[in-house]
């Protein structure tokens, strides 16, 4: 007799021997994956596939990769709110390099 058979947990063995029934999967465990069109800022739109809305969906994008600072490297500025950005740069200058 095989060792693990009479291992009362060891599930694969116990799955071989008849005693545990082999899981099933679920039916609809996965969202509906389809095509839908993407629209950038500039006009511009591409199709992909995604859970997103129904088949043919439009997805129209605020931010996108072409116009987002993060991603074009956009100027780095500073918005100076009640002056803390000078108060800032006052206090701690010296340690700046210009």
């Amino acid at each position: 007799m095989v060792l693990g058979l009479l291992n009362p947990f060891c599930a694969s063995a116990n799955m071989l021997a008849g005693r545990i029934k082999e899981p099933k999967m679920k039916k609809d465990g996965h969202p509906d994956y389809h095509w839908i069109t993407v629209t950038l800022t500039d006009g511009s739109t591409y199709q992909t596939r995604s859970t997103y809305g129904k088949e043919g969906a439009v997805l129209n994008l605020d931010i996108d990769p072409r116009t987002h600072p993060a991603w074009t490297g956009g100027a780095n500025t500073l918005l100076d709110r009640a002056g803390r950005v000078s108060r800032f740069n006052n206090k701690f200058g010296g340690f700046l390099k210009k």
